[in-house]
């Protein structure tokens, strides 16, 4: 009998491209079974920390609050340089420097909520809602600050919106590290050549879509929160590379230097066990 794979992928326009060929079955699923659902990355971080899913997309953030139950895979992960969230305002000049101020983040767990509290400790008042709904929110003035993540990052300035920062950026600057966004975790319950067929349906996966982009569209525009295709591949361009095919010693070191940082804040537990990636 084969076995069944809870399996959790985000809507952003990166992970319904690399999963393109798993979703429509184009790649041997090597005698597995996946039961798939789509949803929102602190939506995925909730359900896996339930328990919920045997293989998921995660936030670097909530993979580390979960390193003693889950292993990262190599392949899958959102890093690199120049990818890192945006903190807007509806007002140019606005600083983030007072608590009657409202910053909106796009979920507790999320690496672009860690990197705000690591960058702005204590300044604002912070609400976590959906990533969709952070923009929409600043144009209304309900919000002082908004962390935008996804395609929000190239279509924040046709929105009226100001660049306050690029957390990403500074991030870069502090640390010479790629930014570390998220990545598949597998449950360590997981017999090691179940993880290994896993990793390897993910990786074909991840080729089948390098090899002809275009192919993939038609499910990047399933999920999308938006439909122009130049922004979903312009998307891709920046967060598929080659640390997605494998993180490597790279991400072995850019994972260290934002435990390292979220501990010295006390966002991190002082003895969270280190975060391990799967050899392969």
């Amino acid at each position: 009998m084969s076995q069944s794979i809870r399996l959790g992928i985000s809507t952003c326009p990166n992970d319904t491209f690399a999963f393109h060929a798993l979703l429509n079955r184009l790649v041997d699923w090597r005698g597995l079974q996946f039961e798939i659902e789509l949803l929102d990355i602190q939506r995925l971080n909730d359900r896996l920390f339930q328990g919920e899913f045997d293989v998921a997309k995660a936030s670097f953030h909530a993979a580390l609050l979960l390193a003693d139950r889950t292993i990262v895979l190599p392949s899958g992960s959102a890093l690199g340089f120049g990818v890192g969230p945006l903190l807007l305002s509806s007002e140019p000049g606005a600083r983030p420097v007072a608590l009657d101020q409202l910053t909106l983040c796009p979920g507790r767990h999320t690496t672009a909520a860690l990197l705000y509290q690591l960058f702005y400790p204590r300044t604002t008042q912070i609400e976590h809602i959906v990533f969709s709904e952070i923009m929409p929110r600043l144009r209304r003035g309900e919000a002082d600050f908004g962390v935008c993540i996804h395609e929000g990052r190239f279509t924040w300035h046709s929105e009226g919106l100001s660049l306050v920062e690029d957390l990403g950026a500074r991030w870069e600057a502090e640390t010479n590290c790629p930014l570390p966004l998220g990545g598949i975790v597998a449950s360590r319950r997981l017999a090691p050549r179940t993880l290994k067929d896993v990793q390897g349906v993910i990786q074909d996966s991840l080729q089948v879509a390098l090899s002809d982009p275009e192919s993939a569209l038609p499910t990047m525009r399933q999920y999308a929160q938006a439909f122009d295709d130049a922004v979903l591949m312009q998307h891709v361009d920046l967060y598929v590379n080659d640390w997605t095919v494998n993180l490597a010693e790279v991400g072995q070191t850019a994972l260290r230097e934002l435990s390292t940082r979220a501990q010295s804040m006390d966002l991190l537990p002082p003895n969270a066990p280190r975060l391990e990636i799967m050899s392969g």
